[in-house]
C-alpha cells in the first residue's frame, strides 16, 4: 500500500501550520518525545480520543489523518493559513521601493469589495500580500499608514469571523485595536472595534462586545466629526445592541437601537444608502435574540419588501438571512428556515458555501418534512445527512 502512516501525516500537518514539535506538543498538553515518537511512527495513535485531541489542534477532520489518498486544502483553508502565517511573520523583508501610499489603498479598496460581495475565497487569498505589504510600509512610511493597517486588520477579522475562525479573528481586530490606540484618533478606533466586536461576538463573549462598542461610539460621539465619523457611531450603536441582545439586555438593546435609528434619519432622511435598512435588520436579528420571533417576522417581512433593503450590500443581505434563518429554525418554521436560506444562496451564493456554520443549519433545516424541496439539492451539495 503506498498510504501516508498517520504518523506522516501528522508530521506534514503540523509543518502545514507553522509548528514546531515543541510548540504542538504544548498545544496537546504532551511531551515533544510523544510527539516525535508519533511522527516517527513508533508510537500509535490507537485511542480515538488521541486522534481527534490531534486532529483538533491541528484543525481537520480526523478523517484526513486516516485518509488513504493526500487530501488538498480547500480555497477557504488555504487562505485562512495564509492568513494565519502573514499574523505569525513578525519581521518582514525590506522592500525594494517604499510603496505609494495610494496604490495600496486602492488594493484595500478592491479587497473591501469582495467583502461586500461576499467573495470569500478570493478574499482570503489577497488579504496575506495585503497585510504584508501594509505592515511593511508601516516600517518605512511610519503614520503614514496607520489608517490603512487598520482598516486591513478590520477587514482580515470580519472575513476570519465569517469562515468560523473566530480565535484568529479576534487576534486580527486586537492587532487593528492596538495600532488605532496609539493614533488617538477616535475615527480609527471606532473602525477598529466594529471588528473587535464582531470577533468577540462570535466567540461568545458578548459583554466584552458590548463595553467596547460602547466605549469607542461615545468617544465618537463627544468629537464634531464628519457624516462619515456619525455613520460610524451608528455602526458601533448596531454592534452594541447585537451584543446586548445576545446576552438578553432588552433595554440596552432597544435603546442603542433607537439612537442608531435617529443617526440613520439624520444622515440619510430619503434612505437611499441603506442606513435605515440595517437599522431595520439589526432589529429583526435582535428581536429573535431576545425570543420574540412574531414581531421579527413581521418587521422581516415589510423590511425585504421596502425600498431600503435593495441599497444593502450582497454580504449584508445574505448574512442577515441566514440570521433569519435561524430564528425560524428555532421556532419551528422549518418552511420559512428553508427558503431564508435559499434566498440567502441567490443573494450571495458564497455567504451560504463558503461559511462552515451553514452547513450545520441546513444539516438541521432540511430534513423537516415542511422544508422546501430545493433544500434537499444544497443538502447534497454539503453532504450532510
Amino acid at each position: 500500500m503506498n498510504e501516508l502512516p498517520v504518523g506522516r501525516r501528522v508530521a506534514q500537518w503540523r509543518v502545514r501550520r507553522n509548528m514546531t514539535q515543541q510548540q504542538f506538543a504544548d498545544r496537546l498538553g504532551k511531551s515533544k518525545s510523544w510527539v516525535d515518537k508519533v511522527e516517527r511512527g513508533v508510537r500509535r495513535l490507537e485511542r480515538v480520543s488521541n486522534l481527534r485531541e490531534v486532529a483538533e489542534t491541528l484543525r481537520i477532520d480526523v478523517e484526513v489523518l486516516l485518509a488513504t489518498r493526500p487530501v488538498r486544502a480547500t480555497p477557504v483553508a488555504a487562505g485562512v493559513d495564509g492568513i494565519r502565517t502573514a499574523l505569525a511573520r513578525y519581521h518582514l523583508p525590506c522592500a525594494d521601493r517604499s510603496p505609494l501610499v495610494g496604490e495600496l489603498g486602492v488594493r484595500l479598496q478592491h479587497a473591501e469589495q469582495s467583502y461586500r460581495h461576499a467573495r470569500y475565497p478570493a478574499l482570503l487569498a489577497l488579504l496575506p500580500g495585503l497585510l504584508d505589504v501594509v505592515r511593511g510600509a508601516q516600517i518605512t512610511l511610519p503614520g503614514a499608514t496607520d489608517a490603512l493597517l487598520v482598516r486591513v486588520y478590520a477587514l482580515t477579522a470580519l472575513a476570519l469571523v465569517k469562515v468560523d475562525q473566530g480565535e484568529l479573528a479576534w487576534l486580527a481586530a486586537d492587532r487593528g485595536m492596538t495600532v488605532a490606540l496609539a493614533t488617538d484618533d477616535p475615527q480609527l478606533a471606532g473602525i477598529a472595534t466594529v471588528a473587535l466586536s464582531q470577533a468577540l461576538r462570535s466567540r461568545g463573549r458578548r459583554r466584552s462586545a458590548l463595553e467596547a462598542a460602547i466605549v469607542a461610539g461615545d468617544r465618537i460621539g463627544v468629537h464634531d466629526g464628519s457624516s462619515d465619523n456619525v455613520a460610524l457611531r451608528g455602526t458601533l450603536l448596531l454592534q452594541a445592541a447585537l451584543a446586548a441582545a445576545g446576552g438578553g439586555d432588552e433595554r440596552v438593546t432597544r435603546q442603542s437601537l433607537d439612537q442608531a435609528a435617529t443617526i440613520a434619519r439624520d444622515i440619510d432622511p430619503d434612505g437611499g444608502s441603506g442606513s435605515g435598512a440595517a437599522v431595520e435588520a439589526a432589529r429583526v436579528v435582535a428581536d429573535v435574540a431576545l425570543g420574540d420571533v412574531n414581531a421579527a417576522t413581521v418587521r422581516h417581512e415589510r423590511l425585504v419588501a421596502g425600498d431600503g433593503w435593495r441599497w444593502l450590500p450582497p454580504e449584508h443581505r445574505a448574512a442577515y438571512l441566514l440570521d433569519v434563518a435561524r430564528g425560524y429554525a428555532l421556532a419551528g418554521d422549518m418552511h420559512r428556515a428553508g427558503r431564508a436560506v435559499l434566498d440567502a444562496e441567490r443573494t450571495a451564493r458564497t455567504e451560504v458555501h463558503d461559511r462552515p456554520a451553514v452547513r450545520k443549519l441546513v444539516a438541521v433545516v432540511w430534513r423537516s418534512a415542511d422544508a422546501p424541496a430545493g433544500l434537499a439539492q444544497l443538502a447534497a451539495t454539503f453532504h450532510v445527512g
